[in-house]
């Protein structure tokens, strides 16, 4: 019995000892991941594809055309990420108010949905280099030759989101705010006369006249910072935010990004 016990202790050492060796690698000779790295470069390469999370409502960044396929900017700067990680891109849309949850549940490896680098935001997620900046511009109807800068927005009417840092912008400057919902309403009004000026998204603006390049409005003035925006991963994905700059930089050298960036906006938009 001795004998025996002996020999079932040596079997279960053999054996234990032969897993210790395979633990680094899969039947295909592929590094395994830890279920905690299911956001990890290794993951993504081991599933052979790139989880993104995006909207799909926020055109002309990520939303859907007529027939129902998904695009936009984010989206056609995300497959192209994907491509040159070589792997496929798989998008899975979220609304804004769980975007951010999503990513804490790994449902997704990274988005991209226009998101706006922030102290608070760097504090609890990585960001890739930023691939899109967005200036306040100042913008009025194409007749008026009376407000060419921030400064002649006093006692001017200017239509604003009351929330808004771009609002703020427009009060500092001494503007009579008018309260609007969103972009589109603004030009609405400044169209129909009601009001003077509104300080918006200067992506918004590049876009309506991409989209309607006969409307009656100008740009006159913009904010010398923009607000930088970037791909979100989970905090620890060091290879991960690597190789997504690394095909981002290389979009960028080769032309690709131009082209996307001109196809939706007119213009680089990379500065």
């Amino acid at each position: 019995m001795r004998k025996l016990s002996l020999t079932i202790v040596l079997l279960l050492a053999m054996i234990m000892i032969a897993a210790c060796g395979n633990s680094g690698a899969d039947s295909a000779g592929q590094t395994s991941v830890a279920p905690g790295d299911k956001n990890s470069l290794a993951a993504v390469k081991t599933s052979g594809k790139l989880r993104i999370g995006t909207e799909g409502t926020y055109a002309p960044f990520t939303y859907h055309e007529a027939d129902g396929m998904l695009t936009g900017f984010d989206v056609e700067i995300a497959e192209e990420v994907a491509k040159r990680l070589g792997v496929t891109p798989e998008f899975i849309e979220t609304q804004w108010d769980g975007i951010f949850a999503g990513m804490v549940a790994k449902r997704f490896d990274v988005i991209f949905n226009e998101v706006s680098i922030t102290d608070e935001r760097k504090e609890k997620y990585d960001f890739s280099d930023p691939y899109i900046v967005s200036k306040a511009v100042l913008i009025v109807p194409e007749d008026n030759q009376d407000i060419k800068s921030f400064a002649d927005l006093k006692g001017k009417k200017a239509g604003q989101s009351l929330t808004s840092n771009l609002g703020q912008i427009a009060t500092d400057n001494g503007a009579e705010i008018v309260s609007i919902e969103g972009f589109n309403q603004a030009i609405d009004l400044l169209l129909s006369g009601r009001i003077d000026a509104t300080v918006n998204d200067g992506l918004s603006y590049l876009d309506l006249k991409k989209q309607r390049p006969d409307v009656k409005i100008k740009q006159v003035d913009e904010i010398d910072e923009g607000s930088h925006s970037a791909a979100v991963f989970l905090k620890g994905n060091k290879e991960l935010v690597q190789a997504v700059n690394k095909a981002l930089a290389a979009m960028k050298s080769d032309g690709t990004y131009l082209k996307i960036s001109e196809k939706y906006f007119g213009a680089d938009v990379s500065e």
